[in-house]
């Protein structure tokens, strides 16, 4: 009963993580503009995301504008595109493979044991989608922290870490940490023992006993 629970927390956990996942990706707030200096004064907040950029003015008005090109945009904005995406993709699938293991689900009752390696099948997932928005964002959030600390960098261009980020991160944290529980499920190996052997029959009597 209290691998169940666990079984089900896992899950819960893991299916949170994934939609913080989704949120992350589609925000615009992977980064927003930075106003340290001393004289800087704008009247509008600059963000930049995966898919778009946005301005939002002192009057709240938000404007935000899609990205043209697909083959102009950077190397590695387009490889954490890719690592957040597959982070979706592999939650999807982690969700109907640990569905299917759940002890709550009537499917394959017939076979415990494989029931129970399919839950801790869709944890693995849910922790490889989990280190793959980790990844993502962590390699994101290094190239902002790189940019703003660079001398060369001029102080108006230079940008913090978003919203998305701190979310994205969360959601990474919590999609390994409920696959890391579902993975507890895993079912444990009986200890076989030899079969038992009978006493050995006495032999036949001669008819001569030794002292």
């Amino acid at each position: 009963m209290a691998s169940g629970g666990l079984q089900l927390l896992g899950f819960v956990l893991a299916f949170l993580g994934w939609i913080g996942i989704i949120i992350s990706t589609a925000m615009p707030q992977w980064k927003m503009a930075s106003y340290a200096g001393d004289n800087i004064v704008t009247a509008q907040a600059l963000y930049e995301g995966l898919w778009m950029s946005c301005a939002m003015q002192s009057t709240g008005q938000i404007q935000c504008k899609v990205y043209d090109s697909l083959l102009k945009l950077e190397g590695n904005l387009q490889a954490t595109r890719a690592l957040m995406v597959a982070a979706i993709l592999l939650g999807l699938i982690g969700i109907f493979v640990a569905v299917t293991g759940m002890k709550c689900m009537k499917c394959m009752e017939d076979d415990q044991v494989k029931k129970m390696r399919m839950a801790v099948f869709g944890g693995v997932i849910f922790i490889v989608a989990g280190l793959a928005a980790l990844v993502a964002t962590s390699w994101y959030g290094n190239r902002v922290a790189r940019a703003f600390y660079d001398p060369f960098t001029p102080v108006n261009t230079r940008f913090e870490f978003g919203s998305a980020l701190f979310i994205g991160w969360a959601a990474a944290s919590l999609a390994i940490l409920g696959g890391a529980f579902l993975c507890c499920s895993c079912p444990r190996r009986e200890t076989s023992y030899p079969p038992s052997r009978g006493y050995p029959k006495n032999a036949p009597s001669t008819g001569k006993d030794y002292v």
